[in-house]
């Protein structure tokens, strides 16, 4: 039985615990919740029957993975008073804060096996994409815990060195805002051809929607999709290449380098 304890109850948390509770693989009582916010706790210990703290050092005791589930700016200051538990326990330290380098958590926690992950907000719905990368001290059956972890809440990918997790971060972790911007942006134009914005908003909702449930249930890949649906002198085939006279692809490339570029920036600045 792996004892699991998350620091930091916010929204990310309470969806893992959520989705491995509902998974059923893991007992409510083997998990631990600490949160500086005591009402919060409470709240999930009434929902999901978890063991509540407010003291971090109580609930990783007796812990063999411990969550950190805080932001990326107060890390540094949460792991310090936990730091001799944590190097003389050696748990697995599992990451789902941005920008914080496997080097600085393993300085400031005191902890080797340590996994990174870059979960997205749609894993608040159970339909998130995460990437992990994991130190070499991170055993198989470690590597199997924090892959199920995560997967409570969607899909994981593990990837081969650190530095592809700021590839991650501007691809699924900010991808996000950029199909909302994309859906913005259609509800607009909707809206000035004549349509009402909340029929606008529906049938854009509906069609993102439905593409990705197309895309992900496919046997083939997007681009194939896309030919598919493109019909030559139609409309689409008209609306498509008017994306690429704007060159679409280049406006992607260029701002997913430009997350991944700032995520490289912060995780520098954070360890200093």
């Amino acid at each position: 039985m792996t004892q699991i304890a998350f620091i930091g109850g916010g929204n990310m948390a309470t969806s893992i615990i959520g989705g491995l509770i509902q998974q059923g693989d893991t007992s409510a009582n083997m998990i631990h919740v600490s949160d500086p916010n005591a009402d919060q706790v409470a709240k999930l210990a009434d929902d999901f029957g978890i063991q509540p703290h407010t003291d971090n050092a109580q609930a990783v005791a007796n812990a063999d993975v411990v969550i950190m589930a805080v932001k990326p700016q107060v890390m540094k200051d949460v792991l310090a008073p936990m730091r001799a538990t944590l190097a003389a326990r050696q748990p697995m330290l599992i990451s789902i804060a941005a920008g914080i380098s496997l080097q600085s958590l393993s300085q400031w926690s005191g902890c080797q096996a340590i996994v990174r992950c870059m979960p997205n907000t749609p894993s608040l719905v159970g339909l998130g994409a995460t990437g992990l990368y994991a130190t070499e001290s991170v055993s198989l059956d470690q590597r199997n815990i924090a892959d199920s972890l995560l997967r409570a809440v969607g899909v994981s990918v593990w990837v081969q060195s650190e530095a592809e997790i700021d590839a991650v971060t501007a691809l699924s972790g900010s991808g996000p805002a950029y199909y909302f911007l994309l859906m913005e942006a259609m509800v607009q134009a909707g809206v000035k051809l004549g349509l009402s914005e909340e029929t606008a908003t529906q049938l854009t909702l509906q069609t993102a929607l439905g593409a990705g449930q197309m895309a992900a249930n496919s046997d083939v890949g997007p681009a194939e999709l896309r030919r598919r649906v493109t019909s030559p002198g139609g409309t689409t085939e008209r609306a498509i290449q008017t994306f690429e006279a704007a060159h679409l692809r280049d406006i992607v490339e260029a701002a997913m380098q430009a997350a991944s570029d700032r995520a490289a920036e912060l995780s520098q600045q954070l360890a200093d």
